[in-house]
């Protein structure tokens, strides 16, 4: 409950040399302790209790929540008209406007679905409804900052977030845990749970993933779903769709490369994108799941459509060679790592955006299986040995396939793995046929079937969905169903790899071996990988001994 300042509090305050332009516009809680608000101007605010305000220039516009630290800041102003995020595109024909709660998913939807045009125009009508960005949550901390104007910062006891040292932050969302620092300028933006800005970051009309980091850098205009890290000062990434659990190494520029006339390309790159140091890209692009670039300047647009793949731009032989599953065939120890940190490094508290974080999913294997038709044609195709892809970059230069025979194997070991790991975790699952799900869409980390995703986008247009937290709801209820439907999926996939409509006790026999096998693989797999570091002595030399080594990387 607020209530109106006292005379006596009101001359404290003064005498304490804080300014309002009228201090019967300033509401308070109790208790209220006069002696913690210090050369300070407020101007139509909203105090909850026990918090702290000192040499803050202008506080105007804003409510804060219960035990919430400002100090040292030039200019904090709420209130404005939240500006639009012109994300994925800079021409902004996929602009979303951003406000506290807002998933990533959200902004997925909203800039992704642009040709149900009744759907969106229900999404702004949601967004209307909002509250504008002045707002602080309880228990954040604000200080040494010189400006922040219309950004609404969620923080509370459990999950406090932290804004310390920065520059500018415009018209945004800070999501709950978040740690924004160290010479940030940040402008129309949207931050999901535990985000980390830092170090001289710039960042402009983009949303970004729960659990990212992103330091150094340049980013804009983009949808960056959760788990990705971007921290070096010479990489940028402009007008991109990244699907997360993905990492931009050093000298990344990726888009905004312009080949037409207007500023209306894309980059989309699936879960795990990966470019090496120094990858330049043409814009518009696509990659597929889990794509590891080598380090090159690529000269013309990809369409890489080979999920786990090496992808290198042979410069010698002018041709771009793929590698399909290599991954799994050359480097088990990060793939298995990597399907385990993500939810290992995930410490939200209230985890309002679902995530997927295992690198076998239902998506990926989708994504394999199209990918062993495409091996299967371009092989039935070659003449000679070497296997040439079509359609993967716009060149007239070949597209050489490595190793294909060798990664159509592995992709089959890969979705008995998946489907195998997806069974037996349940032992109640039951062997029958069942409507297996094959399309599946990403949003913003929670996988969806298409025919679930067209439902909620058919009952928003039709009002049976009427708000933004009823849209919620239904992503909450579409997360209970998600392992039933993946189990459904794992089961499907197994029938289409022995080419029936349901296992007998034989085929579920011999699956169950293969699972044995495959699981023994990939523990001999990983101790390869780890094998071949441990006895490089161009990776030791740096040590006196083993004790020292194993000192710093234990």
């Amino acid at each position: 409950m607020y209530r109106n300042l006292l005379p006596s509090e009101i001359e404290q305050l003064e005498r304490q040399g804080n300014y309002a332009e009228d201090w019967s516009t300033v509401r308070v809680a109790d208790p209220f302790c006069v002696k913690q608000v210090r050369n300070s101007t407020l101007c139509n605010c909203t105090l909850g209790a026990n918090v702290t305000i000192r040499d803050v220039r202008l506080l105007s516009n804003y409510t804060l929540g219960d035990n919430v630290t400002l100090f040292n800041i030039g200019e904090m102003t709420g209130g404005g008209t939240p500006k639009a995020l012109e994300v994925m595109n800079e021409n902004g024909g996929r602009a979303i406007l951003p406000f506290a709660g807002m998933t990533i998913g959200d902004a997925y939807m909203w800039a992704r679905y642009r040709g149900h045009k009744a759907f969106i125009q229900k999404l702004n009508e949601f967004t209307a409804a909002q509250e504008s960005l002045s707002h602080v949550g309880g228990d954040c901390t604000i200080k040494n900052t010189t400006c922040i104007r219309n950004v609404s910062i969620l923080s509370c006891e459990e999950d406090p977030t932290v804004v310390d040292s920065c520059i500018t932050l415009i018209d945004g969302v800070i999501g709950y845990g978040c740690t924004v620092e160290h010479g940030v300028i940040a402008e129309r933006f949207l931050l999901g749970e535990h985000v980390h800005l830092e170090f001289g970051l710039r960042l402009n009309d983009t949303v970004v993933g729960d659990n990212s980091t992103l330091a150094r850098c340049e980013v804009g205009n983009s949808i960056i779903f959760p788990a990705h890290e971007q921290h070096h000062n010479n990489s940028f990434l402009i007008a991109g769709l990244i699907m997360g659990q993905s990492n931009i190494a050093a000298g990344g520029t990726i888009g905004s490369n312009h080949n037409s006339r207007t500023a209306d390309n894309e980059i989309a790159a699936g879960r795990g994108f990966w470019p090496g140091l120094c990858c330049s890209f043409k814009h518009s692009s696509r990659f597929a799941s889990y794509c590891l670039l080598a380090k090159a300047d690529y000269p013309a647009e990809l369409n890489i459509t080979l999920p786990f793949a090496l992808v290198n731009n042979n410069v010698s032989k002018d041709q771009l060679e793929i590698m399909p599953a290599y991954w799994w065939m050359y480097n088990m120890y990060a793939m298995d790592r990597n399907s385990k940190k993500f939810a290992k490094r995930d410490k939200r508290k209230l985890k309002a955006q679902h995530i997927e974080f295992d690198n076998l999913a239902p998506d990926t294997a989708e994504e394999i299986l199209r990918g062993m038709k495409q091996l299967r044609a371009w092989m039935a195709a070659s003449t000679t040995d070497t296997v040439y892809a079509q359609g993967q970059e716009k060149s007239k230069r070949p597209t050489v396939v490595l190793k294909a025979e060798e990664g159509f194997k592995a992709y089959e070991e890969m979705l008995v793995f998946y489907a195998m790991k997806t069974l037996t975790s349940n032992p109640s699952v039951e062997m029958r046929p069942a409507a297996s799900p094959k399309e599946w869409v990403n949003i913003g980390g929670q996988l969806v079937t298409k025919p679930d995703m067209e439902q909620l986008i058919a009952d928003v247009e039709s009002g049976a969905i009427g708000s933004w937290q009823q849209l919620h709801d239904r992503m909450d209820t579409l997360w209970e169903a998600y392992p039933a439907q993946r189990e459904a999926h794992a089961y499907g996939v197994l029938c289409e790899l022995a080419n029936v409509d349901q296992l007998d006790e034989t085929l579920w026999q011999q699956y169950q071996q293969r699972y044995a096998d495959i699981q023994a693989y990939i523990e001999e797999q990983k101790k390869v990988s780890r094998h071949k570091d441990e006895v490089n002595p161009f990776r030791n030399m740096t040590y006196w001994d083993d004790d020292e080594r194993a000192a710093v990387l234990s």
